[in-house]
């Protein structure tokens, strides 16, 4: 067959395949198009994710069932634990809720893990309750006082509440009673004088009249930090934007809960049986502290790790550059 001839056949082959080619992306994109107009759910992607526990995590379980984590891709598995670092260390969990300090030493000393994000709040929701009796801080000279763990942030802010009213270990009793409905039962059966806990029972005690407020924490500690998002180096590594999704699903979840607090209190009482009246008083309470501000402010870390090296917590202070990774806050 002549040259001219295999050049022309060749050709009008290319134009075919041109013409497959294009009837065939017009066929994907008419199925796409049909698949989106069809509400198809796009697939979503497996991060695991442990908040924190008991009414302080109720906002982020709130806003998986209002669907803002499937609004951003994500199929959360949430895991509960009591040791969230041992968690990223295995494995086991991508991304937690921890105490502040808890994070920065672990990472400080040398865990596979980074702070990426700080949570709904960043002040000690911490308060020093009191039987009835007591009528001062300065009347717990030879008393029994709850710390929750020692070395906690519980435990810092007792301590420091203490020094500031003249009392020291020494003039004091100090007792590891637990967090929340065990700290609460230690002071009602009488096993501690006073203890540190969070809300809603410092309402609670007050309703009751079982007790008494003496003090809240953040007049005490205004800069020590509490709470932060930390993530295995592995996700941060691997899928870094699952964590920047995670993130921004877990401040809608906030904010959605803090501007619809009528849809919020009915969704707490659902799940934690609690006076109404009580739970009025503690949101009311603390709703200054609900700032659902990510940025970590690193003069509060610093402040932070001042505070615990001074009672011993902390053996130095740790270089915040190789702890942090900020690169996933949500945009201004």
């Amino acid at each position: 067959m002549p040259i001219t001839n295999l050049r022309r056949m060749a050709a009008s082959l290319a134009f075919l395949a041109l013409l497959a080619g294009c009837a065939n992306g017009e066929a994907a994109t008419e199925k796409a198009a049909s698949s989106k107009a069809a509400g198809e759910t796009p697939k979503l992607e497996k991060i695991r994710y442990a908040p924190l526990s008991g009414v302080s995590g109720l906002a982020v379980s709130f806003g998986a069932e209002k669907g803002f984590f499937k609004e951003e891709g994500l199929d959360v598995e949430f895991i509960s634990t009591k040791d969230p670092i041992a968690g990223l260390t295995s494995k086991d969990i991508d991304v937690v809720d921890v105490a502040t300090t808890t994070a920065i030493v672990a990472a400080g000393k040398g865990a596979p893990i980074k702070i990426v994000s700080s949570m709904f709040r960043t002040k000690g929701p911490f308060y020093l309750i009191a039987s009835p009796n007591i009528k001062s801080i300065e009347d717990l000279k030879g008393k029994k006082v709850g710390v929750g763990v020692f070395g906690s942030g519980l435990d810092v802010y007792t301590r420091v509440i203490l020094q500031k009213h003249g009392l020291t270990d020494k003039d004091v009793t100090l007792v590891a009673n637990g967090a929340q409905q065990a700290a609460y039962a230690s002071l009602e059966t009488k096993q501690v004088d006073a203890t540190i806990i969070h809300e809603p029972f410092a309402s609670l005690v007050e309703k009751e009249g079982k007790g008494k407020l003496l003090a809240t924490g953040w007049d005490y500690l205004p800069t020590f930090h509490t709470g932060v998002l930390a993530a295995r180096n592995g996700i941060l590594e691997e899928k870094p934007e699952l964590v920047k999704k995670l993130i921004r699903a877990y401040f809608k979840s906030q904010e959605y809960a803090k501007s619809h607090p009528e849809e919020y209190k009915a969704y707490y009482l659902k799940n934690s049986p609690i006076d109404p009246e009580v739970l009025d008083k503690a949101l009311k309470r603390e709703e200054g502290l609900w700032e659902n501000k990510p940025d970590v402010d690193i003069q509060s870390l610093q402040d932070t790790q001042k505070i615990q090296k001074e009672l011993g917590f902390q053996d130095q202070i740790y270089d915040l550059d190789k702890i942090l990774d900020l690169r996933f806050l949500p945009a201004k």
